[in-house]
């Protein structure tokens, strides 16, 4: 899943080589940090949190196919 949201989040990025993403795996859930420069936090953020709550809800239901649980955080770089 990792790479799947790199791609979503280097798509949105103006400043690509500011972008990355760890995971992190612990048990059934897998926490997912996502670092974007200043200026595309807005971007990836979108009106009323609409993009991130997007990339959420497709985590969200991979994990239920995969029976995991996904938590993204965005960290300003």
């Amino acid at each position: 899943m990792k790479e799947a949201v790199e791609r979503i989040v280097l798509a949105l990025a103006d400043e690509k080589e500011a972008v990355e993403v760890a995971e992190f795996i612990d048990g059934k859930t897998t926490t997912i940090e996502v670092r974007v420069a200043e200026s595309d936090m807005g971007r990836l953020i979108g009106r009323q949190g609409r993009t991130v709550k997007a990339i959420r809800s497709i985590l969200f239901f991979a994990g239920q196919k995969q029976n995991r649980r996904y938590n993204l955080q965005i960290l300003e770089d």
